[in-house]
């Protein structure tokens, strides 16, 4: 199963964290706009992201909800059937939630650094360590904490978690229930 070393954080100047980034990317900016479908399971997460109307991808995910750099396992599955499949997982499994964000994506060699704008969250900066078999856990956190060193990003600032949770805890917190 693929693997890689994520970590998220919640940044308050996303144009600062971007002339960071593209000053040491070797790939990018590409522009990404993602609908995530987070489905019921017991185990891990299942989501399906929504590229375009004939692409998507079905991808599952298993790791710690903590913050800070963290081994995720992951498996992703095209579709060109993204609507379809929505429709379905959902009535099968059950929605838990859904996200809606834009991505500027830049690649650092085997690191992919995420700009995201979340509807109804703000700006973060997720950092992706893709982990080659003969790489360790380790060696990933190393890299992202390098990485966020020189994006100017504070260890203050990591959360845990998915998008999914954080918009589930806001909206506990709006409605005076948590």
């Amino acid at each position: 199963m693929p693997r890689n070393v994520e970590v998220k954080a919640r940044v308050a100047d996303l144009v600062a964290v971007e002339a960071r980034a593209r000053a040491i990317a070797e790939q990018g900016p590409f522009e990404i706009e993602q609908r995530d479908t987070f489905f019921a399971c017991p185990h891990g997460r299942l989501k399906l992201r929504e590229l375009t109307p004939i692409q998507g991808e079905l991808i599952f995910y298993d790791r710690p909800d903590v913050a800070g750099p963290k081994l995720s396992q992951y498996v992703v599955v095209p579709t060109s059937s993204p609507h379809t499949l929505r429709d379905t997982l959902g009535r099968a499994l059950g929605v838990v939630g859904q996200v809606h964000k834009r991505r500027r994506l830049y690649l650092v060699q085997n690191t992919r650094i995420h700009l995201d704008e979340v509807d109804g969250l703000g700006s973060f900066v997720e950092l992706e360590v893709v982990l080659s078999d003969s790489q360790s856990t380790a060696e990933g956190e190393i890299v992202s904490r390098r990485l966020l060193s020189i994006l100017g990003v504070a260890e203050s600032s990591l959360v845990s978690g998915a998008y999914v949770d954080l918009l589930a805890a806001d909206g506990s917190r709006r409605s005076g229930d948590g």
